[in-house]
């Protein structure tokens, strides 16, 4: 990927593919690694903490974000220690309310208190953040994951919400704002001029990225081809009909 632009947002690869994680720690953009449990169920994974283990052996050396499972706060705490005792390098992942809707902000000043580096996910409002803010810690590193991509499902703008975040998160000189659910390339372009610190991108948009800052005409002939190559390969064959013959005059 020798021509993609310098970046200073930080990409994350999103995904629970162990092989495709393991793939991707090989590559020199690949600062950090995101996972969820939807994700790890779509890949096929059973045993949460044998993955996890797994992926931390294969990957010791870059940030790597898990979730805690449980729904009670008091539970989630446990599994919250249990998580960051994996490794140096984890980071836990922690929604910003329970599914009752309950902020979790007792229990996020709890971890950060207690060292614990933490994921603040599923953040959706720089309101959100104003709460999760002071709950922070200023010297353990931390991250708020906005998804800006769902904020855009709904029809609004992410890129004023993310920056506000990263506003917010200025005089918490530990934490970073991860761009968390981007649905395009040109995300990462935003998040990159916004100053957001972090991306999350998933495998198949990573492929994606060598065409970044790529040449407009060269990518119209380049899409011109590929519709002649599929026709070739296809053996469509089109023939002007012949002319319907002319009756005489009776």
């Amino acid at each position: 990927m020798s021509g993609v632009p310098v970046l200073g947002v930080k990409i994350f690869a999103d995904g629970a593919d162990l092989a495709g994680m393991v793939a991707l720690a090989r590559h020199p953009l690949v600062r950090g690694f995101t996972t969820n449990p939807t994700l790890m169920r779509k890949a096929g994974v059973t045993d949460y903490a044998a993955f996890a283990r797994e992926a931390l052996d294969a990957i010791p050396d870059r940030p790597i974000s898990f979730e805690v499972l449980s729904d009670d706060f008091d539970e989630m705490e446990d599994q919250a220690l249990e998580i960051a005792s994996w490794g140096p390098n984890v980071y836990v992942k922690i929604p910003v309310t329970n599914t009752r809707g309950q902020f979790a902000g007792k229990l996020i000043a709890q971890l950060a208190h207690a060292r614990v580096k933490l994921n603040v996910t599923a953040v959706m409002t720089a309101e959100q953040v104003d709460r999760i803010c002071p709950c922070l810690s200023p010297d353990t590193p931390s991250c708020v994951s906005v998804f800006a991509g769902r904020i855009a499902d709904t029809g609004r703008d992410p890129l004023p919400v993310v920056a506000a975040v990263c506003d917010r998160l200025r005089e918490l000189p530990a934490a970073e704002v991860i761009w968390a659910s981007p649905r395009e390339i040109f995300n990462v372009v935003q998040a990159d001029q916004i100053g957001c610190h972090i991306i999350t991108v998933t495998h198949d948009l990573f492929a994606k990225l060598t065409t970044l800052g790529k040449d407009l005409d060269l990518f119209s002939l380049e899409t011109v081809q590929m519709f002649r190559n599929d026709a070739v390969q296809a053996g469509y064959i089109l023939r002007r009909a012949a002319a319907p013959a002319v009756r005489a005059a009776v």
